[in-house]
């Protein structure tokens, strides 16, 4: 069927009913707020997710639609990411540059972060404009968070987050055609939670065959992750609000008595320090997600694009920032993160001024994505992994690469609201071409391109500064740290 309706607001069918996008000024068309399940209200509350009832009557999709953040994530994260009102939260955006069935192109799927409790797909950082300018199709989706998304229920599927992400990919599956796209060429990718949710993705059987390659940027899989910490977790939950942790008891709560729950949850205190950082997110059920996930990423046969920004967890500087941590607390942090006393001694060697956040950055992230690249290119698995280095101007944040800062760059969308605040006043545009080059290059062909060999190649890994090189085992140190 041939995309009808006005030029500037064209209609495409999808398998529940038609939709009505927008044409912009460059050419391309979206389609915002698409249901890809009915609203998780009431007996859905804590269900899988489920196909949307059929409509035929044209459906407008000239807006966001709404989104599971009831609140932001706070100071972690500088990306714009509005709270959408609705029930209809699982909810998908498509940009295509040509909603035509014979355009064949390929796909680009993201997952937004937030911890797994906030974010959204509404943010201006994740418009596809500069993907479809290079021939790629964007989906960008939502999903729920937090309590609803990942707690641990007795009554109900666990990991329900995860479920939604597969119902998603089964949407692009059996629509993306109509919009130009091609379900064979698929690449699911995230930043963040996000980075983390493609990571369980590759670990998740009942995902197989819905993408062919993945991007993790930033990506953190929490560990241990299995049922035994979910469980914990859920009996945690339970003692600290007086609520049962079930899904009878929570199913009629209001958005605003989750959060107090949520906020219960994660408040400190002795028995807090015995659960994982993240306390809702994917783990490893034995069903959904037969295992934990570093070990399954090791043997997924699908390109894998992985890395991390250089300082992750950089705090903002102020006049008044503290001068770094005494030795002994930072031994202390670096003892409760895995380190022996050897070790420990070597990373305060290796890192003069390091702070706590230093630290978290490696254990976090670097050393789990280095630890995946390591396992992969064992097995040949194809894998291209980088840093990013480049740091802004923004006040607080100058000479920092932290969390977050390169998505403006990947998405090519310097201009976006909030990219001059949280970046400053010039970033590079040379640089930006360079990265969102190789994502395209990686969607389109699974492989960034020749100037970026695979990581099994001497350890080459991607250090995008304003000039971009590739370097062989750089990061040699932190993987004789934290992997040895």
């Amino acid at each position: 069927m041939t995309t009808t309706g006005p030029q500037d607001h064209p209609v495409v069918p999808t398998c529940r009913g038609p939709v009505r996008g927008e044409r912009r000024a460059d050419g391309s068309v979206r389609f915002l707020g698409i249901p890809y399940a009915q609203p998780p209200v009431g007996e859905l509350r804590f269900a899988a997710p489920v196909p949307p009832r059929p409509w035929t009557e044209v459906l407008d999709a000239t807006a966001y639609g709404p989104t599971a953040q009831r609140r932001p994530f706070g100071e972690v994260t500088t990306i714009p990411e509005p709270t959408v009102p609705g029930a209809g939260i699982l909810n998908l955006n498509v940009f295509t540059p040509d909603p035509a069935p014979a355009a064949g192109l390929p796909v680009l799927v993201w997952i937004h972060g937030g911890g797994f409790v906030a974010g959204c797909s509404a943010s201006p950082w994740y418009d596809g404009a500069a993907f479809n300018r290079d021939g790629v199709v964007v989906v960008s989706i939502g999903y729920r968070l937090g309590i609803e998304g990942f707690l641990h229920l007795p009554d109900a599927p666990d990991n329900r987050g995860v479920r939604d992400w597969i119902a998603a990919l089964e949407w692009v599956r059996d629509n993306v055609t109509s919009f130009g796209g091609d379900p064979a060429k698929v690449t699911v990718a995230g930043q963040s939670a996000g980075g983390g949710a493609v990571q369980t993705l590759l670990a998740t059987p009942a995902a197989r065959g819905l993408f062919r390659a993945a991007i993790s940027a930033s990506g953190a899989v929490m560990r241990p992750q299995d049922r035994a910490v979910a469980e914990a977790v859920s009996r945690a939950f339970a003692e600290r609000t007086g609520v049962p942790a079930t899904a009878a008891a929570l199913r009629d709560a209001t958005d605003t008595e989750l959060l107090v729950f949520q906020d219960a949850l994660d408040a400190p205190g002795p028995d807090r320090d015995e659960l994982p950082p993240l306390l809702l997110a994917p783990f490893a059920d034995g069903e959904l997600v037969p295992g934990p996930v570093p070990e399954a990423l090791a043997d997924a046969d699908v390109p894998l694009l992985l890395g991390f920004t250089a300082q992750e967890f950089a705090a903002p500087t102020t006049e008044e920032t503290p001068a770094p941590p005494p030795e002994g607390e930072l031994l202390g942090l670096l003892s409760a993160l895995g380190l022996d006393d050897g070790r420990a001694a070597r990373f305060l060697t290796e890192r003069p001024g390091a702070a706590g956040g230093d630290a978290i950055t490696d254990w976090l992230f670097r050393a789990p994505a280095l630890a995946i690249a390591e396992a992969r290119a064992e097995r040949e698995r194809p894998t291209w992994l980088y840093q990013f280095d480049w740091s802004g101007t923004a006040p607080g944040r100058a000479g920092q690469a932290y969390h977050c800062i390169d998505l403006p760059f990947a998405f090519d969308l310097l201009d976006a609201e909030g990219v001059a605040a949280a970046l400053g006043t010039e970033p590079p545009q040379t640089l930006a071409e360079a990265v969102h080059g190789a994502w395209v290059a990686f969607v389109r062909d699974l492989d960034p391109g020749a100037a970026w060999p695979a990581y099994r190649d001497g350890r080459v890994t991607m250090r995008w500064h304003a000039e971009p090189r590739v370097e062989h085992d750089p990061l040699r140190g932190i993987r004789e740290i934290w992997l040895s």
